[in-house]
């Protein structure tokens, strides 16, 4: 079974998340290690770094995954827009290092008032100097796949596989890929059924490997099939409703895999306590019932 976990806030201190994902039983994790609306950030102290091992050592040997800020852009025309993009971007490669965790997520970006294969270049450069220069010895770049709203790169899994070739990491072991469950249906991916869900895995392990897939986001969508709209909602409430879910956490290629929630969240996390129980109910049960979920695309 996968290990099924969900994206924790750090409020309070980083070693929060880990409390915050023990509580309701998970077992992966994804956090931001700052604040991911700002380009500067305090480096993670050595107290930080303690509090964080010792909360991850008292909840188990299960997989953390930070996801970088969303003001980079890899792929950006405008220098200004770069050179802060790669600071920020090395300084989550430290950070993430510094708190011994082996991944960290990030979109490839957006091509603005270029062309794709022009943004694509932009990104892979960006990414083989940011790991080259921040001095990191352990982290990989996991590239997410993205819903494809204005001209950010990613929604076909034949770019990040150009991207991943043309950056020369993934040879190295420093880049992968994330799948995001909402974004490959609103860019086009129908993984409704056993042949559209088939068939979007067999495009990601043709473009990219699925050797080189670390991670899953596992959202819903409350956007339709192709709309290229990136909007999540829990599990067997949206557009891909359940079956989809079943179809994912049942597939004996992706079991050792932490799939990480990105749904809506409540103060309590019971909402996470309901996503993921209905992802291991999910993972169970012997058939999928034939129902397509809320809404047809």
């Amino acid at each position: 079974m996968p290990l099924f976990g969900s994206h924790m806030s750090v409020a309070g201190g980083l070693h929060k998340a880990v409390e915050r994902i023990a509580r309701v039983q998970g077992q992966s994790l994804q956090i931001f290690t700052r604040n991911q609306r700002q380009w500067n950030a305090a480096p993670v102290s050595p107290e930080e770094a303690r509090a964080f091992a010792q909360a991850w050592q008292e909840w188990g040997d299960f997989p953390v995954v930070t996801h970088g800020s969303y003001l980079v852009n890899l792929a950006s025309p405008d220098a200004a827009v770069a050179a802060k993009s790669a600071r920020a971007f090395m300084d989550e490669l430290v950070r993430t290092e510094a708190l011994g965790i082996s991944f960290v997520v990030t979109h490839p970006g957006a091509c603005v008032g270029t062309g794709r294969d022009e943004g694509i270049a932009r990104a892979a450069a960006m990414l083989r100097r940011c790991v080259r220069e921040s001095g990191t010895g352990k982290v990989s770049v996991l590239l997410e796949n993205t819903a494809g709203q204005g001209t950010t790169l990613g929604s076909d899994f034949a770019e990040l596989g150009v991207l991943l070739d043309e950056s020369g990491l993934a040879e190295e072991g420093r880049a992968g890929v994330c799948l995001d469950t909402a974004h490959a249906f609103a860019a086009g991916y129908d993984l409704r059924t056993a042949a559209g869900y088939n068939a979007a895995l067999a495009a990601l392990d043709r473009h990219v490997g699925l050797e080189k897939l670390h991670c899953v986001h596992v959202n819903d969508s409350l956007a339709a099939l192709g709309s290229r709209v990136d909007r999540h909602a829990h599990i067997g409430e949206g557009h891909l409703g359940a079956d989809a879910f079943a179809l994912l956490v049942r597939d004996p290629r992706l079991a050792h895999l932490p799939m990480v929630l990105e749904t809506p969240k409540d103060e309590t996390l019971e909402d996470d306590r309901r996503n993921l129980a209905l992802l291991r109910r999910l993972a169970k049960e012997e058939s999928v019932s034939s129902g397509s979920g809320a809404g047809q695309a």
